[in-house]
């Protein structure tokens, strides 16, 4: 799987980069969001199937055309309230995260 091994490469990225950046004020941290429907959604192999399941996954539920929670958290992210956060990875994604692989 490709994109696992791309998401792994960007996530040790934003650490060494909240490491070596920090000392300047520069954080860096990573939104890993649930899937939202755009044109280029469209190039993912299987990103229907997975839109349609995600919600059934998600604790919190899951609108694959609402991209508000995401902006919502990188707004967050951007603000002085987030001062003190660097080198996280924040999950906006229903929980989805937190479900664990499907049971066979």
């Amino acid at each position: 799987d490709w994109m696992g091994v791309a998401k792994a490469a960007l996530e040790a990225v934003a650490r060494y980069l909240a490491r070596d950046l920090g000392p300047r004020g520069v954080r860096a941290n990573l939104v890993s969001a649930g899937p939202i429907e755009t044109a280029a959604a469209g190039g993912i192999p299987g990103f229907q199937t997975l839109a349609a399941e995600w919600p059934k996954r998600a604790p919190l539920g899951w609108d694959v055309n609402d991209p508000s929670s995401v902006a919502g958290t990188v707004c967050y992210l951007m603000s002085d309230a987030s001062r003190g956060v660097t080198g996280e990875i924040i999950h906006v994604d229903g929980g989805y995260h937190a479900m664990g692989a499907p049971l066979a």
